[in-house]
């Protein structure tokens, strides 16, 4: 965990305030955070190789409540090679890359043809096709991140 620093005033600067303390709430809730965290990158993990369940969705949300609950994880997931850049860009920018957004849309067509093919009834194959579809829109109007400056 990054050290409180003290707060000085800027009129006066031999006084100072102590650090801000965290307040009960936040760490009533810390466990719930630190649990989301956890089963969040529990399910990511799995969705790498179980098709339609997902993993950008459930890394992010991961790293969202490791945020509040687990400064450990945040950090781990931060550095990683795989998830860190992802993170980062989704923190800094709300941005999604291109090839995410590629592979994400052609995960999901792929998980509605298998759904058109297998499932008893077509309502119910429709219905998922139609979120997918929602949630395919939503992803396409995220921004991508900004290329880093070239020579």
């Amino acid at each position: 965990m990054v050290p409180a620093l003290a707060v000085t005033d800027s009129s006066d600067p031999s006084v100072t305030t102590p650090p801000e303390s965290p307040t009960p709430s936040k760490v009533r809730f810390r466990w719930a955070w630190w649990l989301l965290a956890y089963t969040s990158l529990a399910l990511g993990v799995i969705g790498i190789v179980v098709p339609g369940l997902p993993t950008v969705p459930f890394v992010l949300l991961s790293a969202f409540a490791a945020a509040r609950g687990s400064q450990k994880l945040h950090e781990r997931l931060l550095a990683d090679p795989r998830f860190g850049p992802m993170i980062r860009d989704w923190q800094a920018h709300g941005a999604v890359s291109r090839r995410a957004k590629r592979l994400a849309v052609s995960m999901m067509a792929a998980c509605a043809v298998i759904m058109f093919l297998t499932a008893p009834r077509w309502w119910m194959a429709a219905t998922g096709t139609a979120i997918m579809t929602i949630v395919a829109i939503w992803l396409w109007r995220r921004p991508e991140p900004p290329s880093p400056p070239g020579p």
